[in-house]
């Protein structure tokens, strides 16, 4: 491919994106493909800083608004520095969360609504990922898998905040069905990356024959 493929993962806390992030590239480096890990907020030197401010547990006192600009501004500087030159290169770049992370955390937790989609057009140049693994999984069934003096302040929240987060993920997987697969993450996480296994590899069979196209074209 001469541009390589954006793939993106989301779900809520505790839902194993990490471990299948993991597995992916394993696959993914079986076929010969060259792939960059990466996560958000953070990537970056300047983006793990403002991870930290995001994350401290001590930062309760954080307006929304500056919550969703730090995330953005992350994001920035990540898109920028990593991810777009990485995909320039022709390498397959998998984010531990993007721009739909706002979406769901900012504009349906904190009732921002639109103004985190607008914010984020601009921090993302007009990128978007290829595909994204929604790794559905019950709110409370993520915090009860995290334990309570390793949660962070995003993850402290109380559950009708995190049910909010997760009622966006419904919605946007209801509005991009073409680029948002939703796996459920309750079971295994062989059965996860089974099935992730399979939706992956009918997508590089895709790009591989509309490469074939190209060329005969």
């Amino acid at each position: 491919m001469s541009e390589g493929l954006f793939i993106t993962f989301e779900g809520p806390d505790g839902s194993g994106k990490t471990t299948q992030i993991q597995r992916l590239k394993a696959l993914l480096e079986e076929r010969g493909i060259e792939a960059v890990l990466t996560r958000e907020p953070g990537g970056t030197p300047i983006g793990e800083k403002i991870r930290e401010i995001i994350l401290d547990r001590e930062n309760g006192e954080m307006d929304s608004l500056t919550e969703a600009f730090l995330y953005a501004s992350s994001r920035a500087q990540h898109v920028a520095q990593v991810i777009k030159p990485a995909l320039e290169a022709g390498k397959t770049v998998i984010c531990d969360r993007f721009t739909d992370s706002s979406i769901v955390y900012q504009g349906y937790g904190r009732g921002l609504g639109d103004r985190v989609r607008v914010i984020n057009q601009i921090a993302v140049q007009g990128l978007e990922p290829d595909v994204t693994f929604f790794l559905k999984l019950p709110p409370q069934t993520g915090k009860d898998r995290i334990k309570a003096e390793e949660q962070d302040r995003m993850e402290l929240e109380k559950i009708e905040f995190h049910n909010e987060v997760f009622h966006g993920y419904e919605e946007l997987e209801r509005m991009e069905p073409e680029r948002f697969i939703a796996v459920d993450a309750a079971r295994s996480i062989d059965e996860v990356a089974g099935e992730i296994r399979l939706h992956m590899c009918r997508l590089l069979e895709k790009a591989e024959s509309e490469m074939k196209t190209e060329r005969q074209e």
